[in-house]
């Protein structure tokens, strides 16, 4: 708990429901996006409002949980179990929803909105809230598989101009070594690193061992999420370090996999994990054993993206992470500041709560049914 307030007194909460057109088709992980459907939370209390965004896509081809699911779970159990009650804060939120098993996303956008509330209500900052000890935080961008060699390295050359300062490349089978080679051999100094979303097998390390010679700062999630050992035996194979993503729900999940060698580097999604207090305790975790971590992105509004940014200014984040600015991938924002770039860097929201107010107008434009 803050300290500074007595609780919430939860009194509704609204979701909200949108299509974002997306400025380019995003491929990768099994699905193809031509716009970004965003589910939202508004939190509404005897301390005012609250916002919180739910990670989870449209279909289920990055996790089990997807958009229809988070509402209806919202809907149905968990809110009944927060609106209505007394004295409830942020630290308080897990285990008021517990009961309920997984659905970790639509818990973390809940766990935000709640936080959002009470630290409008108390004038502090996200970033003051969870000890960032930075002002502005390197910035990376993620590009999706692409139709040619050609076209990947043109959409490579537009954000190295921009300034980003790390590449990620989605990779799957047939589209891996030969386009990731061409985007070395054009950017000799650039910090690059691959994802796979579990596109590969055991079977596939020799061929996957094509791209040690490259240089990349990792390989992220080369197997499927529950092969722990398969991962193990991978980092023993490769040159180039594992990074978990998928498989990385919770502390405990995190240190079995760094435990028994599964991965050297943590890829730490809040949404992923059930939340942003649960995600600050896996970065502690890994702080005081010097785990490189970086912050991963699941093409977040500015809502979610300003949230990000201020937990990748703690300490224990070491690489550039999924932080790209608003325009990136939308034509229009649902904050009234978007999320900008400025010299590789992107500035850590300041303000109350995440730091962002919300463009009401913009999301009543794109609300669904």
């Amino acid at each position: 708990m803050l300290g500074y307030t007595e609780g919430v007194h939860i009194e509704a909460i609204d979701l909200f429901h949108l299509s974002l057109p997306l400025r380019s088709p995003w491929r990768a992980g099994g699905g193809h996006l031509a716009d970004r459907e965003v589910l939202l939370v508004r939190l509404r209390s005897n301390l005012g409002e609250g916002w919180g965004e739910c990670a989870a896509f449209a279909m289920p081809f990055y996790s089990t949980e997807y958009i229809g699911s988070a509402r209806r779970t919202i809907e149905e159990f968990l809110a009944p179990r927060l609106v209505g009650a007394i004295g409830v804060d942020s630290a308080s939120v897990p285990g008021m929803l517990a009961p309920i098993t997984g659905h970790r996303m639509a818990k973390s956008a809940l766990e935000m909105a709640v936080l959002d509330c009470e630290l409008r209500a108390a004038g502090k900052s996200f970033a003051d809230y969870l000890g960032a000890t930075r002002d502005r935080v390197d910035a990376g961008v993620a590009i999706g598989i692409a139709g040619s060699v050609g076209d990947l390295c043109d959409a490579v050359a537009a954000r190295v101009d921009e300034g980003y300062r790390r590449v990620k490349l989605k990779i799957e089978r047939k589209r891996d070594v030969i386009p990731v080679t061409a985007v070395r051999e054009q950017f000799p100094a650039l910090a690059l690193q691959v994802d796979a979303n579990g596109a590969y097998t055991l079977d596939d390390l020799d061929h996957l061992s094509r791209l040690d010679s490259l240089g990349l700062l990792l390989i992220e999630q080369p197997l499927h999420e529950d092969d722990l050992l398969g991962h193990a035996r991978a980092a023993e194979r490769l040159a180039t370090p594992i990074c978990l993503d998928e498989s990385l729900v919770s502390v405990r999940a995190t240190e079995t996999a760094v435990t028994i060698g599964a991965c050297e580097v943590v890829n730490l999604k809040p949404g992923r994990v059930g939340g942003y207090l649960e995600a600050k305790r896996i970065h502690d975790w890994c702080l005081e054993r010097s785990v490189p971590m970086w912050c991963g992105g699941m093409l977040e509004t500015g809502l979610g993206r300003a949230a990000n940014v201020a937990l990748a200014a703690l300490p224990g984040f070491t690489l550039p992470g999924d932080l790209s600015a608003s325009e990136r991938f939308y034509q229009h924002d649902i904050v009234t500041e978007p999320i900008t770039l400025q010299d590789g860097t992107i500035a850590v929201p300041t303000g109350p709560g995440m730091g962002v107010d919300m463009d009401i107008e913009a999301i009543e434009r794109f609300r669904l049914p």
